[in-house]
């Protein structure tokens, strides 16, 4: 059997990959900076727990536009070039990022205008999320895309680790350089994306109307167990033991950190998924892949527990870098098995459905823990988060046997295929 090509001997997927690092650290920096500055706003008239809010309900206006826009985007990323929607998007993200640098030098940046810049980005990464991800399957073959997912994936968590790692510092100049070095990010993207030439795609069923091909994407996610128990055990996890929402809050007044600890706090997430996301690029995992993944879910929740708990920087550094690993590992199995599991011509809106439920994990998650910070402070909501997410991942272990029973990311007539060709045996 002819071993599958390394991603990066393929200039399209090259191009993506750049793409995807420099816009992962262009978002990462501006949304650290955008929370940021919503809080100490906030503090301004309100006491610890009601900006915590705050920072929930940026979660929310991002997630709102996102959820509306769903049925769209998908169907969008299926039928138009995904090269151009990336390229759209990326600029319009760019002139988002430029027009917060020109608020913030002037002195007119304003809740307001945060929470309207929140929507803008909402509708962008709508859009962005769907054509991006179904992008990288028609740039590599089959048995090169786990690796690609891993490489991926690294250039997502650099860009968590390297976007806020930048984005304090550079505050610390001056408020308005991080958005600016945003501006010139996203313009990197976009040129990169402009350099991957034509890619080939699978017929589009064009006999069916609109409506009844964004229903087929979502029953296609409902009919297939596996897909959709990876789907909704990310969104349950996420959604009760997000952490990075309360970061702002216990760099600045339970830690008592600025805006170093605070860029410190915000990359360590990504410092463990990238450890995860490098072992997996040079030896991709293949065995016992969903209970790797149930086990990792409910690490994910005993960090965040020990996160809400820590008093001290070094020990909820660590605790972040763990549940930055047990997230990784989740994320590569989810997106292997989405990736492999789902035809060309349904990529676009079955990722649309992964992305909204990715989002609501992520932003509701947000809104949830500074609701629930609001009523019982910042410590209380992300432990009771972190119990909250061990139980769901038992639960979810005994409502979706096919998580458990998934031993490799092949689909079940691929192992048939196998099989049949180990014994000589024609497979039905």
């Amino acid at each position: 059997m002819e071993k599958a090509p390394h991603p990066f001997t393929i200039a399209n997927y090259r191009y993506l990959w750049l793409s995807r690092l420099t816009s992962m650290i262009a978002l990462y920096a501006l949304l650290l900076i955008l929370g940021w500055q919503a809080y100490n706003l906030a503090r301004e008239d309100m006491g610890v727990s009601a900006s915590a809010g705050i920072l929930g309900l940026l979660g929310l206006l991002q997630f709102v536009p996102l959820f509306l826009l769903t049925p769209v985007t998908g169907w969008v990323a299926d039928h138009l070039d995904r090269r151009w929607i990336a390229r759209t998007v990326l600029l319009a993200q760019s002139a988002i990022a430029l027009l917060l640098g020109i608020l913030t030098y002037t002195g007119n940046i304003t809740l307001a205008w945060i929470y309207a810049v929140a929507v803008l980005l909402g509708i962008c990464r709508a859009f962005l999320g769907p054509a991006i991800s179904s992008l990288a399957p028609n740039l590599v073959p089959k048995g090169s895309l786990p690796r690609a997912i891993a490489l991926s994936t690294i250039a997502w968590q650099v860009g968590v680790i390297a976007g806020p790692g930048l984005a304090g510092p550079f505050y610390k100049i001056g408020p308005s350089v991080p958005y600016f070095l945003c501006t010139v990010l996203y313009g990197v993207a976009t040129i990169a994306v402009f350099l991957i030439g034509p890619v080939p795609r699978s017929v589009i069923d064009r006999t069916k109307g609109p409506l009844r091909q964004v229903v087929d994407g979502v029953a296609y996610v409902w009919s297939n167990k596996l897909v959709l128990g990876a789907i909704t055990l990310d969104l349950f996890v996420m959604f009760l033991a997000g952490a990075t929402a309360m970061i702002p809050v216990f760099a600045k007044d339970i830690l008592g950190e600025g805006e170093i600890g605070l860029s410190l706090l915000a990359a360590s997430p990504a410092v463990g998924a990238v450890i995860v996301a490098i072992t997996f690029s040079f030896a991709p995992l293949s065995k016992n892949v969903g209970n790797l993944m149930l086990a990792a879910m409910a690490v994910f929740g005993l960090a965040t527990i020990g996160f809400g708990l820590s008093k001290v920087l070094w020990l909820s550094m660590l605790c972040l870098a763990v549940c930055g690993a047990a997230d990784m590992f989740g994320v590569y199995v989810r997106s292997s098995l989405i990736q492999l599991h789902t035809p060309d011509d349904r990529r676009g809106r079955v990722n649309a459905v992964s992305q909204l439920t990715i989002s609501a994990s992520n932003e509701l998650g947000d809104a949830l823990t500074g609701g629930l910070a609001v009523l019982f402070g910042p410590i209380a909501a992300l432990v009771g988060g972190g119990a909250a997410a061990i139980a769901v991942t038992g639960l979810w272990s005994r409502l979706f046997p096919q998580l458990g029973a998934a031993k490799t990311f092949d689909s079940p007539a691929e192992v048939l295929a196998m099989e049949a060709g180990n014994t000589g045996v024609k497979a039905p």
